[in-house]
Order: C-alpha cells, then sequence, then structure tokens
C-alpha cells in the first residue's frame, strides 16, 4: 500500500468531527448559525458573521448537501463549520469529508467508533477533493 504524501498529511488529516445525536441535541448554539434549506442556493447567502451552517439530509439517498457544502468550501470559500445533520450514515462521513463538511451529526442508530474507521480506511484519493483541489498525479514527485 502506498504510503501517504506529506502534503496529504498536512491538507487530508481526520478533519471531519463526529458528533452523536445525544450530544448535538444537548450542545448550546454559539455564534451565528445558519439551516440551510437543500433547496437553497448557497450562492444567494450573506456569509459575514456567519460561524456554522448546517446541512440536512432529509433521507440518506438525497444527496443536494454534498453539492452545498462544495460550493460553500471551495467557491465561496466559508471558514466556519459546515455541519451535516438529519439521515447522517457512517456510509456517507468519508465523502462528506471530502466534499467539505467540517462536522456530521450521526444519526441516533449510528456507531461512532465506525465512522471514525471509515475516515481512515484510504491514505490518500486519486481525485481532489475541497481540502485539496488537485489530482494525485499533480501532487506526487517525479521519481527518477
Amino acid at each position: 500500500m502506498p504510503q501517504p504524501t506529506e502534503t496529504w498529511k498536512l491538507l487530508n488529516m481526520n478533519t471531519l468531527e463526529l458528533i452523536s445525536s445525544a450530544a448535538h441535541a444537548e450542545a448550546p448554539t454559539d455564534g451565528q448559525v445558519i439551516d440551510l434549506a437543500n433547496d437553497v442556493d448557497p450562492r444567494t447567502l450573506t456569509l459575514d458573521g456567519v460561524t456554522r451552517i448546517n446541512l440536512h439530509f432529509p433521507k440518506f439517498t438525497d444527496g443536494r448537501a454534498f453539492s452545498q457544502a462544495y460550493l460553500l468550501r471551495r467557491r465561496l470559500d466559508f471558514k466556519g463549520d459546515i455541519r451535516a445533520t438529519g439521515d447522517v450514515l457512517v456510509d456517507q462521513v468519508l465523502q462528506m469529508q471530502r466534499s467539505g463538511f467540517s462536522s456530521a451529526v450521526l444519526r441516533a442508530d449510528q456507531n461512532l467508533a465506525h465512522a471514525e474507521r471509515q475516515l481512515q480506511r484510504y491514505p490518500e484519493f486519486y481525485q481532489g477533493d475541497s481540502a485539496s483541489p488537485q489530482a494525485l498525479f499533480t501532487r506526487q514527485k517525479a521519481t527518477p
């Protein structure tokens, strides 16, 4: 198995905070939080002073929040917390991290330990993503 490059280690460490549904319900809301509906274009928002944007998954087959997260992170350069809420499954957390989410509230029946393992499953990705937009072959140094 290839070893992760130093660039990958700096850019793509596990940056997705996993939150249980119970912990999310008890946590106070700090700063300005926006709950963004799935049919709203993030480019229409005023993001000044916003610290967190909640993107909701009404069911796990609805992937519109992935597109919203990518737009917020890459095109709008939003630096705050982008949180996945709703029907969030362990199977989705890796793609959430790659799409620009910084935290995810797992559905009550999902196991946090399984989600952590999922995030550490692959050391690198060939394609670029929200954290590292360059493809792997453009990040690697040429070997003689």
